[in-house]
């Protein structure tokens, strides 16, 4: 099967493709770049969403956004028309809990780079968040999408940093995906910044591409990851996490990447489509 038999898909079909996917049982979902943009839905994804519970394939909702709560993402897709629940969201400021709880069980106070929504979530994980005062030193750092963000919070999380706390970045994107006409500085970038001015990086960043973002939804539906397709709009995060999560690769090139950046990445997605919609259409016909 080529790609002209298919609409919207950008690379070759084989048959071993159409087999791959016709074990997928559950899509992974980026969200902003993948099903809207900023704050508008793209018109084939609700369609698109139906057609997966029409073929006996869940899904869920995956972002390295943590600037929101997992109840503000839910009604922020309530909002635009679809309805979802908690356990179908699941966002980097939630990987990083899970982290920190796991590889931090000391870690109560941290101080965090992000946004009083994601604050909010983390302090009704149990956590402290510390407040912007050299005498009140936390366990450890977190830095995040900070869309709120104060030259002086900065300037406190540098140097926290600098005083080798253990230190973790939620995500590693550069910028945030939007419809308005502006570059919305995210957290790759913040970190890039702490970096340039303690010459200290994270010691891990939570987040697409890191695996473990796939893993709950192995653990959730009992699946392997090869079951799982994940679809966004990002070779270096979307994309690499499938590869490093043994999972199906998709890009979609409604939102950041590029055909041509496809010609000069080493990450290599198994199917390139226009859009969710293109993908759907693969995914039924994996199926015929």
């Amino acid at each position: 099967m080529k790609l002209d038999n298919f609409n919207g898909i950008q690379n070759d079909v084989s048959p071993e493709l159409i087999e791959q996917l016709r074990g997928v049982k559950h899509v992974a979902l980026d969200m902003d770049g993948t099903i809207y943009n900023g704050s508008t839905l793209f018109p084939y994804t609700i369609s698109f969403l139906k057609g997966l519970r029409e073929n006996g394939i869940n899904y869920s909702f995956l972002t390295n956004n943590p600037s929101k709560s997992t109840s503000d993402y839910l009604k922020h897709l309530e909002n635009m028309g679809i309805p979802a629940t908690k356990e179908e969201m699941y966002t980097s400021a939630l990987a990083t809990i899970d982290y920190i709880k796991s590889h931090h069980p000391e870690a109560k106070r941290l101080f965090i780079l992000g946004t009083p929504s994601m604050i909010k979530e983390f302090e009704d994980a149990g956590f402290e968040s510390t407040a912007d005062d050299a005498e009140d030193k936390p366990d450890a750092l977190v830095v995040a999408f900070d869309s709120s963000l104060t030259y002086t919070r900065l300037c406190r999380a540098a140097y926290w940093a600098s005083q080798q706390l253990p230190y973790i970045a939620t995500n590693p994107d550069w910028v945030c995906p939007t419809d308005k006409p502006t570059i919305l500085v995210d957290c790759g970038s913040i970190c890039a910044c702490i970096e340039a001015a303690t010459k200290r990086s994270p010691n891990i960043v939570i987040g697409k591409p890191d695996p473990r973002m796939l893993e709950g939804i192995v653990h959730r539906y009992g699946l392997h990851p090869s079951e799982i397709a994940m679809v966004g709009d990002r070779l270096y995060t979307d994309v690499k996490m499938a590869e490093n999560a043994n999972a199906v690769g998709v890009l979609v090139l409604s939102g950041e990447a590029t055909m041509e950046d496809t010609f000069h990445s080493d990450v290599k997605p198994h199917v390139i489509a226009d859009n969710v919609a293109s993908f759907g259409e693969l995914l039924r016909a994996s199926r015929s």
